[in-house]
């Protein structure tokens, strides 16, 4: 164990209540439509993961 006492530096770069500013907040419609989008562009990558898999020697 040290029994040193070192100088810690102190980060104070937080920002006061003036600055800061209010989160942006989305409106559902358009949250709605990404998740539309996420949830197509994952389905088709599963067809095509089957598709992939699919023997067709049958």
């Amino acid at each position: 164990m040290s029994t040193d006492k070192e100088d810690l530096a102190i980060d104070e770069d937080f920002p006061s209540a003036e600055e800061e500013t209010e989160p942006q907040v989305e409106p559902a419609k358009t949250n709605l439509s990404k998740r539309r989008t996420i949830d197509n562009m994952l389905e088709e990558r599963r067809l095509q993961k089957q598709l992939a898999d699919f023997d067709y020697d049958l």
